[in-house]
């Protein structure tokens, strides 16, 4: 049996609207993937930075105790928050 024009336009429909599927499906893994890169970023950039900055040292360790997740505070429970090292610029240390 001979496929009708209508059959095969459903056809070629049904494909094209596959491979738009798989295109957006793409997409959207892809920005998901840059998302977490700039948070995986982010995050090592700030425990950097309250290594040398007491006042980010401060905002981390403020952040991690107000985490809304029981869950998400879990993964911290036995992680010690990031201080910063004394600076060598110590008034009673002779230079």
């Amino acid at each position: 049996m001979a496929e009708t024009e209508l059959e095969r336009a459903e056809k070629r429909y049904a494909q094209a609207k596959a491979r738009l599927q798989a295109l957006k499906n793409r997409e959207s893994t892809r920005q998901r993937k840059l998302d977490t890169r700039r948070k995986v970023i982010l995050g090592g950039a700030l425990m950097d930075l309250a290594e040398r900055d007491s006042g980010a040292a401060a905002m981390l360790d403020r952040l991690i105790r107000n985490l809304p997740r029981e869950q998400d505070r879990k993964a911290f429970a036995d992680w010690d928050t990031p201080s910063p090292a004394p600076s060598n610029s110590d008034p009673e240390t002779p230079s």
